[in-house]
This record gives structure tokens, C-alpha cells and sequence, in this order.
């Protein structure tokens, strides 16, 4: 409970005696020792109204709960009558009480009448207009400090406590004492009848809260918190609870519970029992024609049955609704339902009902009684002290931690190990739960096999017959309430969650939104019934056909529960689906379900895959389309798969199925969707695999990567060098204009990337060969070995990496091809006349005389070298600059590199440091293919 402080009023520096809500005008009515009535609103905070309202310390204070007046009572042997709808004038004085008046109460059975408990240690009765009492009731011996009416209707009880460590209560029509409560040890400050418990509540100022019983008048129990001295207590009307005040603080706490006490028959009749008051009400009242919806409370007419002798704990139908047992105070009593005659009484600790409607047993201490038809007939003395007996086709005896099952005769079935707070059988006695702290169990009574067993007089073992139940289901699902509709078990748990179980599968029918207790199920009507506390009923839709189909499906009967399909509604196939799926029974679910989705999932579940491209037709489901495209692929229907992933727009599965299929059609399609729909990446690698350069050019250039761009025109469309570095110096230049300027451009540095004619040349010759026919990537090589301006090292180094394809086998399929293609042939004759064997020759005399160069040189500055060839025609010779700008001046490196370094590096300007090349979005990048800072080369070296 949370004990956070909620308000505060400061009202004044001397005490507060006296303090009351009044909820229908959302306010606090305070009394103190300074003479004043101060009202406040509680939720606003505002003060309504102070008034002076005596001449001497204010005592107490009562609100009338039907009109709109308060009374207040005082030292000054007064007490007044104020109206709040009159400007909180005083209507009316009482005099004559010649001592303190310390408490005024209401009577809730008449709100024209209250009573006053003053020093002058009597209690009077008063009328409202009249200013002298009706009667005085004397009894104590000393001044009386409390007084209390009785709330419920049976009896004209007031009670009084009184400085003479007594509390009496009285009579207040024969104003006669009743009886008088002896146990405190000091002055009693305060006494109170329990509006919800049969309970009298006493608190003295020896420190003790005393617990009696309203009817008995038994102590039942001593509450000592060690707070000192009890001054008040207080409760709330429709609560169990109790507010205790003392010297040192507060204390709340709650007694009994808020389950009410009530029972409904098999025809709809509910009996329930508010305090010693009967009341019935009847369902069938409500007619045919009453239209009853979830959750809502049933406007059943109320009719009083009699009374009881003894306060109800339980109350219990028989079987056939003929009689009622009521229990409590260690007592029973059996009375017929209609009339509410007294059939059977006697005393017991329990009370349990056999299946047989006139069969009962009774619990007394460590004997448990059998009677039929309301004769005794067997007694069974047990070894054990029972906690709790149960009836039903059995006779169920709770132990500690175990339960022991008899029969209706007094012989022992079956002992379970379990510790059990109830036990429940269904209709027909074939099923039992067993319910626990943390959970419940179904079993299987094997009744014949039991039967025959005890027929053939075979001794049973120390735990009775080993087979007599069958374990079915367990469940971790603590209930509240429970009831058993033919094989269904319906409970509500902890959570308030109203279930049913069926087979092992639990379904939940609603959410309560508060507390409910189950009553019982009528058929008629194919509604669960439940009660709160505040005695409404209400009730929830549960359809017996459907409860009656999961049950033959839990039997194995599955023809006979198809014929109770069409009986059940539309709405509610989806659960019974479910319910077949939990079953393992999943076409038959498919044939059941009737939603989409659904149905989808379990298709799937069954590989049936024309029932779920027809679902997913109907659908249109992105991610239904996607899902069947994956099993299509699983199962090997390629065809299937391509429609199903081209509807689910995956382009990237469009891409791998078309790649893995070699489908180059669908993979030009591939390309053209992706780079509609944005999808980059899949169109540029479709484009790629299909050897469309321009377009994997033009999709990096769509894409704003220009970098990319410029990088993958360098590696694969030399001829587009120029324009792809023209859009990334533009777009450089406008973050990084320094770093922009760095970049060279081929076209006008052409000594700063050897081997760009050959290039060149060897793009005209894929190019060519890529026309018609697609080609292998073997002759791609063949094709790229036959050009004579690519070094014969570095090719044989690239065959033999991707296939071991030798120079001279590539230079034959070239010739092959050259004669078959006139166009490549001319230009593999052209590039054959370049002098290709002899600049291998100088180029491998250059590597060593760099080799020489670097073991004979000193640890000194490095030699500039020599720009590399710009043309293979002739023995290679430094390349002259371009007329502008200006070509960079020499940079010295190490002669070593001069044949490793191939990177088309350089820098036009020769005045790019380090800190402005990187200052570009491309900086860090730039630095291995386009910038030719002279330091930056020294620190790649």
C-alpha cells in the first residue's frame, strides 16, 4: 500500500480533535481546541467557510448521510445543528448532557435519530427537532467515551465504550443492554461495528485493538503494535479495511476477504448472504428477449430470502439446486432454496457436497463424517490433522503437503504428494483439478478400473490404487475461481484474466477490469456468469459448441467435432484454428481459418505453395510476396520465385537468382528497376556482371559518387577519365578548392600515367569483343594478352594468377579472333608494330641499375628521377610538360621506384602541402591515385 502523504492543511497551532470527510461536496470539516469548524476542499485546497462553533474544546463531529447537515459536539455540554445549504447557520441545540459530550453518531437506519456518549457516563438517543432526548440507556460506571450504531438491518444494536474498561453493547428499541465485552485493561476509547464483516472492533488506551465477533460476541483476536495508546478508529463502507490511530502514528490493515458469499444453481438462481441477510436473485428474470453484452451488469431484481442464524462464511447449491448449505462459526446449516427452510443443521468445521445431491460430508477436527440423504453413514478417523476436505465423486482430504482421495464409503482411491488449497471435478467425474499455490493440475479419474479394484476387495497399498488418476495437464497459473463447463476447466487467476483450458491449451476469454468471482455457466444462454464484490453480476460470452469441439479434438473424435464446425460462428474460427495448429492438426487448421494472414502462415507451415501465392495474390503483401519467394526458392521453383520476388520488389534476389540462372535478360531488367527505384548498389553490380560499364559509370555519377566515379574510369573506361575527374575536381573545388587542383588530369599530364595508351588500347579491344556474343572471361584474358602495348611480365604474372593461360596461347586466340573481326584486327596489327620486346629489354636494364644504384649509394637525398615514357614507340625518353600550367618541378625519390611506382599520382602545381590535400571530402583517398605533392611521395617511400 502506498503511504505517501497525498495533502496537508495547516489548520492551527492548537489541536485538531476532530475531523471528517463529507465526499459528495469534496470536503474536510475540521474541529480544534480554538472553538472553530474549519471546511476546506480537498482538491482545490481552498478554505469554504470558518466559524466560531462553541465555547470550549470541540470533541467530535458527524455528517448526516442524507442530508446536508453536521453535528458537533463539546466540552461545553452542547451539541449543534449546522446546515451547509444555509450559510452553515445553526438550526438546532441539544442540551442535556451535564458532563463532556465526547461523540455523536448518525443511525443509518434512520438519519432523523442519533445518539451521544458524554462523561456524564450515559448515552442518549435524540430526534432531529426535537431539543430533548428520546431516551437515556445508563449503564456504566464510569464517563462513556464512544458510541456506534449497527449498519446492518437485522438488528437495532448501538455500542458504547466508557472509561470503566468496558464496552456494552445495547438495544436501542428495548433499551436494554445485550451483552458487555470484557478484556481491556484501560479507559476504551473507541468502538465500532464492522459495516462489511461481523466483526466489533474496540480500542483502549492500554494499547490494544480487540477484535468480537458481532454475533457470538467472541474474542477472536488481540492486535498490539506497541504505538501506545489507541485513540480512534475508522473504516471505509464496502472495504475490509481497518485505520487504527495511536499516540505515535497510524497503522491500516485488512481483515477477511472480498470475495462475497454467494452461489448460483444449474437453472440460474444466485443466492447470496450480505452479513445475516438472504438475498436471491434469478437470471431467467430478465427474459428471452434481454439482450445481454460483455462485461455489463445485469439488472437483476434483488429479493429478500430470510435470514440466517449464523454469520455466512461459505454457501454452497447441492448438485441439483435443491437445498443450500450455509457454513461458519463451526456450525452448518442445510436449507431448502426456494423456501429457505431449516433441513439439516449440526456442527462442522467444513462442509462438502457429493456428486449424489443428497450424499454430504462433514470435517470435525481429526474425523471427517460421510451422511446420505442426511443420515450419517460412515466415519473416517484420520492419522493427520486435515486442513480442508473438498466433495464431488470423491472425498478429497487436504493434508500439509499432500491430499488423500476417498470414496463415498469411507475407502482410500489414491494418495497424491501435492500441496492443494482446492479441489474440483468436472460434470461427468472423468476429470479432477487439483489446485495449488502456484498452479493446478488436471487429472484423469479412472473410475471403472477403481471401481472394479475396490469391488474385488484387494488390499491397497499404503497410497491406495497406483492407476486411479492419470496425469493431463499442468499448468503455472495460480485461480482465484473456477468452474467446470462439461470438459472445459473456466477460472480467473491472479491477474484477473478469465481462461478456459481445454486439452492442455489455455485460452483467454477477457481482461476483468477489476475483481470478479465466477458463479457458473448456463448453457441457454452460452454465457459465463461472475459477481463482484459489490454484488453485481456480470457475464462473458462462451460458446458451448466451441468448448464442446476442442473437447472431441482432445478425444481424437475428429470426424464427430467437424459435424459441430458450422454451429460455431464465423468470428470464432480463427481461435479454433489455433487451437488445431496447437494440435499438430495444421491443414486441418487451414481449412478452418478464415483469416488471410493467417491462413498465409499456415500454408507456409504446410509448403502448399499455390494456396499461398493465391492468398498472397489476394493480399498484396510486400513482405507475404517476399517470405513465398524464399520457399519458393527452397523448394526449386525458380519461375515461381522470380515472380514472387519481382512482386516483392527484392532486387537483390532478383539479382542472385538471375546471376545463378544466367539470365541475362532478367538481369538488364534487374539493372533498370533497381536504378529506378534507387536501389544503387544491385544496379550497379547488375550492370557490372553484365559488362555495361558506361552504365555502372553512369549509375556512381546518378549516385553523386564521383569519387567512385572517377576511381572506376581509371580502372576500367580510361577514355572516360577526363570527364568523370572533371565533375570531382567541380565538386571538390567547392569545399576544397587546394585539394581540387591537385587532382591532374591525363589529358593534360599524360608523363604522370605510363601505360595510359595501352589502356586505352586495351578497352577498344574488350569493347569490341564484348560486342554480340557474351564471352567467357578466359577470352577476356586471351583477348587482353594479344595486345602488344601491355607488358608481356605483368600479363603473364595476371594469367597465371586467374587461370595459368600462357602469353603465346593468348596472342593465337588473339590472331584467331583478329581474322574473325576485321576491325580488331587492324588494331592488334597496329599495336604488334610497336617495338614491345624492346622496351622490356630497357626496362629490365633500368631495374638494374637501380638495383646498383641503391646498394652504392650513401645515406644522402635522393636523385630526381626521370619522368616515365610517355610513348612506346621509341626507347623511352622524358615526356616534355604540357605548355600550361606548368608542369612540377623534379621530384626526388629513390630510382628504385621509378619502375614500381605506376600510380597516375601528380600534382600539376607542385604546391599542394599535406594539410590542403586532406582538407577535401576526398582528401585522404586522393593521395593514391590523383595528388603528386612532392613531400607526400616522400613519405609514401
Amino acid at each position: 500500500m502506498d503511504q505517501t502523504l497525498v495533502k496537508s492543511f495547516e489548520v492551527t497551532e492548537l489541536p485538531v480533535r476532530a475531523a471528517k470527510f463529507v465526499a459528495r461536496k469534496q470536503w474536510v470539516i475540521t474541529g480544534s481546541d480554538d472553538m472553530f469548524i474549519r471546511v476546506y476542499n480537498y482538491n482545490t485546497m481552498d478554505k469554504v467557510k470558518t466559524f466560531e462553533a462553541h465555547t470550549d474544546y470541540i470533541r467530535c463531529i458527524a455528517v448526516s448521510p442524507s442530508m446536508p447537515y453536521i453535528l458537533t459536539s463539546s466540552d461545553d455540554m452542547l451539541i449543534k445543528l449546522w446546515d451547509w445549504e444555509k450559510g452553515w447557520n445553526c438550526v438546532q441545540v441539544f442540551e442535556g448532557h451535564s458532563h463532556y459530550v465526547m461523540q455523536v453518531s448518525f443511525n443509518p437506519k434512520d438519519t432523523n435519530t442519533f445518539a451521544s456518549a458524554s462523561l456524564d457516563r450515559t448515552i442518549k438517543v435524540w430526534s432531529l427537532g426535537q431539543p430533548t432526548p428520546n431516551f437515556t440507556l445508563e449503564g456504566h460506571e464510569k464517563g462513556v467515551n464512544c458510541v456506534d450504531y449497527f449498519t446492518g438491518g437485522d438488528r437495532p444494536y448501538l455500542i458504547s465504550g466508557a472509561d470503566d474498561k468496558l464496552v456494552k453493547v445495547w438495544d436501542y428499541q428495548t433499551k436494554a443492554c445485550v451483552t458487555t465485552l470484557e478484556g481491556h485493561t484501560h479507559n476504551i476509547s473507541s468502538a465500532i461495528f464492522h459495516p462489511e464483516l461481523p466483526i466489533i472492533v474496540t480500542g483502549s488506551e492500554d494499547g490494544t485493538v480487540k477484535l468480537w465477533h458481532s454475533t457470538t460476541y467472541r474474542l477472536e483476536n488481540t492486535l498490539e503494535y506497541r504505538m501506545e495508546r489507541v485513540w480512534s478508529l475508522g473504516y471505509s463502507k464496502g472495504s475490509n479495511c481497518i485505520a487504527i490511530g495511536y499516540d505515535e502514528g497510524c497503522v491500516m490493515l485488512k481483515i477477511g476477504r472480498d470475495e462475497p458469499v454467494a452461489s448460483m444453481d444449474t437453472s440460474g438462481k444466485i443466492i447470496w448472504a450480505r452479513h445475516n441477510e438472504i438475498q436471491t436473485v434469478n437470471i431467467k428474470a430478465l427474459g428471452a428477449e434481454f439482450e445481454m453484452v460483455d462485461g455489463e451488469r445485469l439488472p437483476l431484481p434483488v429479493k429478500d430470502l430470510g435470514s440466517c442464524d449464523l454469520y455466512p462464511q461459505s454457501l454452497q447449491h447441492n448438485p441439483n439446486g435443491r437445498f443450500v448449505v450455509v457454513c461458519g462459526d463451526g456450525e452448518y446449516i442445510v436449507y431448502t432454496a426456494l423456501a429457505w427452510r431449516n433441513k439439516a443443521f449440526g456442527s462442522a468445521l467444513e462442509f462438502a457436497w457429493s456428486h449424489d445431491s443428497n450424499d454430504f460430508a462433514i470435517r470435525e477436527y481429526q474425523k471427517i463424517k460421510i451422511s446420505k440423504n442426511f443420515q450419517e453413514k460412515h466415519t473416517i478417523n484420520l492419522n493427520f490433522t486435515p486442513e480442508g476436505i473438498d466433495g464431488g465423486f470423491l472425498v478429497a482430504v487436504r493434508g500439509p503437503d499432500f491430499i488423500v482421495f476417498y470414496d463415498w464409503e469411507g475407502h482410500v482411491v489414491r494418495r497424491i504428494d501435492v500441496a492443494a488449497k482446492a479441489v474440483h471435478w468436472s460434470e461427468s467425474g472423468n476429470s479432477v483439478a487439483i489446485l495449488g499455490d502456484s498452479g493446478f493440475y488436471i487429472l484423469k479419474f479412472n473410475r471403472d478400473m477403481v471401481e472394479e479394484a475396490i469391488a474385488s476387495g484387494a488390499a491397497a497399498g499404503e497410497d491406495g490404487i497406483d492407476d486411479a488418476f492419470d496425469l493431463q495437464v499442468e499448468i503455472s497459473e495460480r485461480v482465484r475461481t473456477c468452474v467446470w463447463v462439461g470438459e472445459c476447466f473456466v477460472y480467473n487467476n491472479t491477474a484477473w484474466r478469465l481462461n478456459y483450458c481445454v486439452g492442455g491449451e489455455v485460452t483467454t476469454v477477457v481482461h476483468l477490469d477489476r475483481p470478479m468471482y465466477l458463479l457458473g455457466y448456463l448453457a441457454a444462454q452460452n454465457r459465463v456468469f461472475l459477481i463482484d464484490k459489490e454484488y453485481n453480476v456480470i457475464s462473458f460470452t462462451l460458446l458451448l459448441s466451441l468448448i464442446e469441439f476442442k473437447a472431441r479434438i482432445t478425444a481424437g473424435e475428429l470426424d464427430s467435432a467437424m459435424e459441430l464446425l458450422p454451429s460455431i460462428p464465423q468470428d470464432q474460427h480463427n481461435s479454433v484454428a489455433r487451437f488445431l495448429e496447437a494440435k499438430g492438426m495444421i491443414s486441418t487448421a487451414l481449412q478452418v481459418a478464415i483469416d488471410p494472414d493467417y491462413r498465409f502462415d499456415l500454408a507456409v507451415q504446410l509448403g502448399d505453395l499455390d494456396v499461398a501465392q493465391s492468398i498472397a495474390t489476394t493480399l498484396d503483401s510486400t513482405p507475404k510476396w517476399k517470405q513465398l519467394g524464399e520457399m519458393a526458392l527452397t523448394a526449386g521453383k525458380l519461375e515461381l520465385a522470380t515472380t514472387c520476388l519481382g512482386r516483392a520488389a527484392d532486387y537483390s534476389g532478383l539479382l542472385m537468382l538471375s546471376a545463378a540462372r544466367g539470365d541475362r535478360a532478367r538481369m538488364e531488367d534487374v539493372a533498370t528497376q533497381a536504378a529506378a527505384a534507387g536501389k544503387t548498389n544491385v544496379a550497379f553490380l547488375a550492370n557490372f556482371l553484365l559488362s555495361r560499364l558506361d552504365m555502372c559509370l553512369n549509375v556512381l555519377m546518378d549516385a553523386n559518387r564521383l569519387p567512385e566515379a572517377a576511381f572506376f574510369a581509371r580502372t576500367y573506361m580510361p577514355s572516360a577519365i577526363s570527364p568523370s575527374l572533371a565533375k570531382w575536381k567541380a565538386d571538390l573545388a567547392t569545399i576544397n578548392p587546394k585539394a581540387a587542383e591537385a587532382l591532374a588530369d591525363p589529358a593534360a599530364y599524360p608523363n604522370l600515367f605510363p601505360h595510359l595508351s595501352e589502356a586505352l588500347t586495351a578497352e577498344k579491344l574488350l569493347a569490341a569483343a564484348h560486342v554480340g556474343e557474351q564471352r567467357t572471361a578466359d577470352s577476356y584474358l586471351e583477348a587482353v594478352a594479344a595486345t602488344a602495348s601491355l607488358m608481356e611480365g605483368g600479363i603473364e604474372a595476371l594469367i597465371g594468377r586467374l587461370g595459368g593461360v600462357s602469353l603465346d596461347d593468348g596472342e593465337a586466340e588473339a590472331e584467331a579472333e583478329a581474322e574473325a573481326e576485321p576491325g580488331v584486327e587492324e588494331e592488334a596489327e597496329e599495336e604488334e608494330e610497336e617495338p614491345m620486346a624492346e622496351a622490356h629489354e630497357e626496362e629490365e636494364e633500368a631495374e638494374v641499375e637501380v638495383e646498383e644504384q641503391e646498394e652504392e649509394a650513401p645515406p644522402s637525398p635522393p636523385k630526381p628521377a626521370s619522368p616515365p615514357p610517355a610513348a612506346p614507340a621509341s626507347p623511352p625518353k622524358p615526356a616534355p610538360p604540357p605548355p600550361a600550367p606548368a608542369p612540377p618541378p623534379p621530384v626526388e625519390e629513390p630510382a628504385a621506384e621509378e619502375e614500381e611506382d605506376e600510380d597516375p599520382f601528380g600534382d600539376p602545381e607542385g604546391d599542394v602541402d599535406d594539410g590542403a590535400a586532406g582538407a577535401g571530402a576526398a582528401g585522404d583517398d586522393m593521395d593514391d591515385d590523383w595528388g603528386l605533392d612532392g613531400d607526400d611521395k616522400e613519405d609514401d617511400a
